[in-house]
């Protein structure tokens, strides 16, 4: 592994998997967590761009978010619309800054983007996590609240799908 995102300790772990320190405290009462819906490309283009674009370039739920929370990428399919099924999760990083912005991406689409610093990870099938995840368990329907693109998560999930991606995460003492 090269370099970790600032704020974020990284090195290999004894396992040969990536051993990351994800600090949870943060000085205004803690970091939230979320869960954004995106196709897998459309991931890889923000991770590689460190920026995070959610339901078509809406602003609310990147006015949602503040510096210091975590974003989940869930990806259901490959490509947007027709692209293979994929069920997982794609992506994990950090919001930056409490910057929102306008991106031109033609005379006609100006989508809103926030910074994000990204973690090095793999993907993480849902259906390995649904016996283990609050927000599924029990629920035979769990893939509806999905369809809103953006919504929050308990730090238990959070720590279960990080650890699924990135092998292991520890608390800060």
């Amino acid at each position: 592994m090269d370099e970790a995102p600032m704020g974020v300790e990284a090195g290999i772990g004894a396992n040969g998997a990536p051993d990351i320190e994800i600090p949870f405290a943060q000085e205004r009462g803690g970091a939230r967590f979320w869960i954004g819906v995106v196709s897998a490309s459309h991931v890889q283009r923000g991770v590689r761009g460190g920026f995070a674009q959610l339901c078509h370039g809406k602003a609310a739920p990147l006015r949602r978010m503040r510096a210091g929370d975590w974003l989940v990428y869930y990806s259901p399919r490959t490509e947007m619309g027709s692209g293979e099924p994929l069920q997982a999760f794609t992506a994990i990083g950090r919001v930056a800054d409490d910057q929102v912005y306008e991106y031109a991406m033609s005379e006609t689409f100006v989508p809103l983007r926030r910074n994000i610093s990204y973690i090095p990870c793999k993907q993480a099938r849902i259906a390995d996590l649904l016996d283990r995840l609050n927000l599924t368990r029990g629920k035979r329907n769990w893939g509806y609240l999905f369809r809103t693109g953006h919504f929050e998560i308990d730090r238990e999930d959070f720590r279960t799908i990080a650890e699924a991606m990135l092998a292991i995460v520890r608390q800060e003492a």
